[in-house]
């Protein structure tokens, strides 16, 4: 029995927290959004005259990397899952960048440079600029859009806006670090103060910059299925139920305990979108920017393929 919520940002918060620290937090160079980025349409000519437009997409799931593409963010999903050579099945998280960022860290500019369709007219896929300490390098502000794609293909346009949901204090809660590092962890954080804890720089756990969501999951009724069936299944893939629930009770039994780890790893790939809540979080200790997830009928209404397969 699955004790995973099915509607996405619904019902009373639960929650996970955790902090790991990738590196030394000290100053770093400025960034900048160019006004005449170089990042202009390629005309391409074969009989019939194409624009082309370059974009900057940030992949944060599974990997981490910075990529140029001439690909619109739908057929960029597309070509992650299935069209590219190296062979990949599963989720994809990404966010548009806007073309005309910069940054002293990132070399975009050479990147954009080499960035040209192919010989026979169709545009190029990919052009790597980083695969690393690439989320700590990005300005929240030049994040135009995030993307999730399902294992098949579709993608699904998520646009920024506030957080709103208020939060029942003391609460247990799951979340999942994604990017930088991938972790699942349980905490009575909500989803605002879980982005300051991770962030926080006093502690040896942390990031300076984290993208995160919750798992929606009902602790109360876990805790009693368990009791009831101490050989049910799983609610989260790849974490045993004797582990969680005893993490549950640890945290429950010592109050000044506020997180604690569940899994070195995010199986985000088998976890359902329809089982996320809230939606997604660009966290830092200054500047957070929060995705929120539509509600299941929003999905259906305008992305039904998006919303069978999700």
């Amino acid at each position: 029995m699955n004790f995973l919520r099915g509607v996405a940002g619904q019902g009373p918060a639960q929650g996970v927290g955790g902090n790991r620290r990738l590196e030394p937090r000290g100053g770093r160079p400025p960034s900048k959004i160019l006004d005449n980025p170089g990042g202009r349409p390629f005309n391409v000519s074969r009989g019939n005259a194409m624009s082309i437009d370059n974009h900057l997409y940030m992949i944060l799931f599974p990997n981490s990397a910075l990529v140029g593409s001439q690909l619109p963010p739908q057929e960029f999903g597309k070509h992650f899952i299935s069209g590219s050579s190296k062979y990949y099945a599963g989720k994809l998280i990404f966010a548009e960048v806007d073309i005309g960022f910069r940054h002293n860290y990132f070399k975009i500019d050479d990147m954009l440079a080499d960035l040209h369709p192919h010989e026979d007219g169709r545009p190029k896929s990919t052009k790597y600029v980083s695969t690393y300490r690439v989320l700590e390098h990005v300005d929240y502000d030049a994040i135009k859009k995030l993307y999730i794609t399902t294992p098949e293909g579709y993608t699904l346009e998520l646009t920024a806006g506030a957080y709103e949901a208020r939060h029942q204090p003391g609460l247990i809660r799951v979340f999942g670090e994604i990017s930088p590092v991938s972790m699942m962890v349980l905490s009575d954080y909500n989803f605002m103060e879980f982005s300051k804890h991770i962030t926080n720089p006093n502690s040896f756990v942390g990031a300076p910059k984290m993208f995160y969501t919750q798992i929606d999951l009902e602790i109360d009724e876990f805790l009693t299925q368990i009791e009831a069936n101490p050989l049910m299944q799983p609610p989260i893939p790849d974490i045993h139920p004797a582990v969680l629930r005893n993490s549950i009770l640890e945290m429950r039994k010592f109050k000044d305990k506020h997180t604690k780890g569940l899994s070195l790893s995010n199986p985000l790939g088998k976890i359902s979108f329809r089982n996320l809540r809230h939606g997604f979080m660009f966290a830092s200790q200054d500047r957070n920017k929060f995705f929120p997830l539509p509600s299941l009928a929003d999905i259906e209404k305008t992305n039904y393929k998006f919303w069978k397969y999700m």
